[in-house]
């Protein structure tokens, strides 16, 4: 029955719908109330034909269908929330990749001793350490007395004061018991044994610390000397302790150190490709089933970027920040997408950074909060990405998309005990190069042009040196053997130049035609070096062996 606003019924009746009550009861564990509100009574509105409600069919199957479908939203909602969280996590993941890392240099490692004195309230406490309980600090304060020229022997009529007087000798002579039993018992063999033992632990602490930082210095003076374990083992310690602020997201990172190139090639293992959501949450089909709503490709493979970015730039600046000394010339950075067991890693980013490129970018970025970008592509938001662009401004080559496990070529290979030629970077055969031609006597050298198969660059040497005059240089590693066309090209580009010698170097071979033009009498200027000579080279000034090339 409805009532008006005053309160009084307007003698309208309004039914209940039957389904609800049936489900309502039933949960309560008692029938559904009859026409008197008495459980187990006749139906409200019974129809003199067929006996069903006045509202409408209501039976089992309505009730069961009402409560499917609120179990499948309920699920729906948990399983949102799940996802949520999943994003949620990757947002946290992002914030604390771009954290900066701490240098983890030599003076950061160093330990420092400091003594910890013998306990006061040891066994072998001491005199000095444990001075004997004086009356003066135990006994209480006199009661203040109204008439200051009165007799002194009226504060002994205060009963109070008489019994913190008492109390307060009680507690001064239990002091002086235990004070006496300690100076007793300083001199008996057991503390003596503990003191001895005190003092051998701190010796021991002494020691251990001094040989500590005894081994550290003579790691740092191998690593001064530019040995490759020393160095190998500072760069991992390195790249270990910048992982802490995402231990949760193991990266795990190997640094091999190649001294012919003054170069640390470092190959990290990338995040696994589900750690980003694939989904946006959930929703209830019209059909009560739960439909999962994907993530628009595109915007997956940008966040994965985006965390491989981050992670990348803290393993480099964990190299180039622990690298006080500037032992490095540059750094190779390989980051390899393991698969399962047996099968071959993925390379998905590669940079190949000299020690200028490193010190001019700021490597990590600051850290921004996680944004969705819906509606956007990969590429779009990939190169609006602050991490990204650095790692391109390094001359980086990133996958254009991870998830269809579309790889790249690493810009060196670090396998190799001795290294080829093909196995270097292209900043490491440049390296190389003029490392060779400098020790030679070439000195002012200047690039001019430089990709994955070589170099060409110009340098002068002083008079009475093994390479006097200007000199044009052009130094490649390609397997084709070099032909004539390429000595008359060089001839060209030193008139170009106004230099005095030109100087074509290869690791491979020269055909016969271009041996036979480089000696006739136009040609005689320039100079030819191949793989053989190159070794001998990198043998008489590095004394560092270069294998063949493959």
């Amino acid at each position: 029955m409805q009532y008006s606003a005053d309160g009084r019924s307007d003698g309208t009746v309004t039914a209940p719908q039957p389904g609800f009550l049936a489900s309502v009861f039933r949960d309560l564990g008692v029938d559904e109330p009859g026409e008197h509100g008495e459980p187990g009574g006749p139906a409200d509105h019974e129809s003199p034909s067929d006996g069903a409600p006045a509202g409408g069919p209501a039976g089992p199957g309505g009730d069961e269908s009402v409560a499917a479908h609120a179990r499948a939203a309920a699920l729906t909602h948990h399983r949102t929330l799940t996802v949520q969280a999943e994003h949620q996590r990757l947002a946290d993941l992002l914030r604390r990749a771009a954290l900066p890392v701490s240098a983890m240099d030599f003076e950061s490692q160093l330990r420092r001793y400091e003594p910890r004195p013998y306990p006061v309230d040891g066994p072998a406490a001491g005199p000095a350490e444990d001075p004997e309980p004086r009356w003066e600090d135990y006994a209480p304060a006199e009661p203040a007395v109204p008439d200051p020229d009165g007799s002194p022997a009226r504060r002994l009529l205060d009963s109070g004061y008489q019994r913190e007087l008492a109390q307060a000798r009680l507690t001064h002579q239990r002091a002086l018991r235990v004070w006496r039993t300690r100076r007793a018992e300083a001199g008996s063999p057991a503390a003596d044994e503990s003191r001895r033992a005190h003092e051998q632990a701190e010796q021991a602490r002494a020691r251990a610390v001094r040989e500590y930082n005894d081994s550290l210095e003579e790691c740092r003076r191998a690593y001064r000397l530019a040995e490759p374990a020393a160095v190998e083992s500072l760069l991992e310690r390195a790249l270990a302790a910048a992982e802490t602020a995402t231990q949760d997201l193991p990266a795990p990172c190997r640094a091999v150190y190649r001294p012919l190139t003054r170069t640390a090639v470092l190959d990290l293992d990338l995040p696994p490709l589900d750690l980003v959501p694939s989904l946006t949450g959930y929703r209830l089909g019209p059909d009560g089933e739960i439909l999962p709503m994907p993530r628009p490709p595109a915007d997956r493979a940008t966040d994965y970027l985006r965390l491989v970015a981050r992670v990348a730039l803290r393993a480099l600046q964990a190299a180039d920040a622990v690298d006080t000394d500037e032992i490095l010339a540059g750094v190779v950075l390989n980051g390899w997408l393991r698969g399962p067991a047996g099968a071959e890693p993925l390379c998905l980013v590669s940079v190949d950074a000299d020690r200028d490129a490193l010190a001019r970018t700021r490597l990590l970025p600051p850290a921004t909060p996680y944004e969705e970008h819906d509606g956007e592509g990969v590429y779009a938001d990939a190169e609006q990405d602050e991490a990204l662009v650095r790692l391109r401004q390094l001359g980086a080559a990133v996958t254009p998309d991870p998830y269809a496990l579309t790889g790249i070529g690493p810009a060196a290979v670090a396998g190799a005990a001795v290294p080829s030629a093909q196995d270097l970077s292209a900043n490491e055969f440049a390296q190389l190069v003029r490392e060779l031609l400098t020790r030679g006597g070439l000195a002012q050298w200047s690039v001019r042009l430089r990709g994955p198969a070589g170099l060409v660059a110009t340098g002068e040497g002083p008079a009475g040196s093994a390479l006097p005059g200007r000199w044009v240089v052009w130094a490649s590693r390609a397997a084709q053997p070099v032909g004539e066309e390429e000595i008359r090209t060089l001839a060209e580009a030193v008139r170009e130049e106004s230099a005095e010698r030109g100087l074509r170097l290869t690791t491979g071979r020269f055909t016969e035609e271009a041996l036979d033009l480089a000696g006739e009498d136009g040609h005689q200027h320039i100079h030819l070096v191949d793989g053989d000579g190159v070794r001998e080279l990198a043998r008489t000034h590095l004394g560092l062996p270069v294998a063949a090339s493959h």
